[in-house]
């Protein structure tokens, strides 16, 4: 480690909710993961087959301290996943009938580990150090682009999309996401070993598709397995919290999916949470998935 001190230190009060948000984007056991600082706070990215990209934003808000090293352009270093979300769980863990205690995060350590620590605890200190790695890839930008002036969006019960999504698994393959104006509707179309449609209406069901915007037809197909992989993992918290998730489609089909994650201790009580389900910002953790579409001559897009 440089004389000049570490890049980043940093103190979180709801280890829980850096959990949910980091499992929110675990999709199976073996993952790497690339964590980016910087002095707006923290990104970690994982993907796969370069179809399917998952970000969590931790920013600095999120954080009762959040000291930045100020290091030229954002260092970057790769971590397992896995090994990391099991890693604050044993923080997370009540002891003593106290639930999460606070941590300290500390990067890099003397060998260039993640280090994290308890600070609050009277009776122990649990301290631990994670092996990190240089990426071994730069992750690729998936650098979204609107469709056009009108986005192509919508922003449905997180429960809903879950649950809709779980029912395309018994068609399997691949699953044709439809957006029509008239009337303003979603449909999922899963095609394979049967078929099995889900409509949301607009206007017959507000209570579930919160938010519509769209101006003309699309129609794109998405494998399922990256699909389901943007709620396979939707914490609990954000169902009980009865939110939101916001899908947009964009320039070439690219599909983007937002979740929020609060991260408030359980203690205080929620600020304001409006219909769409999104709280004030400086206690939310953002996921977004980016997936790719799939190479189909026949997809309708006027």
């Amino acid at each position: 480690m440089s004389s000049e001190g570490p890049d980043l230190v940093c103190e979180v009060d709801n280890v829980q909710g850096i959990v949910d948000a980091l499992t929110a984007v675990r999709w199976k056991r073996q993952q790497d993961a690339v964590v980016e600082l910087s002095e707006h706070g923290v990104v970690l990215i994982v993907e796969e087959s370069s179809c399917l990209q998952a970000k969590v934003y931790l920013q600095r808000e999120l954080f009762i301290k959040y000291e930045y090293g100020g290091a030229q352009g954002r260092p970057r270093f790769g971590v397992s996943l896995g090994l990391l979300v099991n890693c604050l769980n044993t923080f997370s863990v009540p002891a003593g009938g106290r639930s999460s205690s606070t941590i300290e995060i500390r990067y890099p350590g003397p060998d260039m580990q993640l280090l994290l620590k308890s600070v609050d605890s009277l009776d122990a200190c649990i301290y631990a150090e994670i092996r990190t790695r240089i990426p071994e890839t730069i992750s690729w930008d998936y650098n979204f682009e609107p469709a056009g002036t009108t986005p192509l969006s919508f922003t449905v019960k997180s429960a809903a999309l879950k649950e809709a999504i779980d029912d395309l698994e018994w068609p399997g393959s691949s699953v044709q996401i439809i957006l029509q104006p008239d009337p303003p509707s979603v449909t999922f179309k899963g095609e394979g070993h049967g078929d099995l449609q889900i409509d949301f209406m607009y206007y017959v069901n507000t209570d579930l598709l919160i938010a519509f915007s769209c101006d003309r037809q699309v129609s794109y197909r998405y494998k399922y397995k990256f699909l389901q992989a943007t709620t396979s993992n939707i914490p609990s918290s954000v169902i009980r919290d009865n939110r939101g998730s916001k899908l947009t489609i964009g320039r070439g089909g690219m599909l983007k999916v937002q979740h929020l994650v609060s991260v408030a201790r359980p203690s205080i009580p929620h600020p304001h949470v409006d219909s769409a389900g999104y709280q004030q910002p400086s206690r939310i953790a953002y996921i977004e998935f980016f997936v790719k579409p799939e190479e189909d001559e026949s997809t309708i897009n006027d």
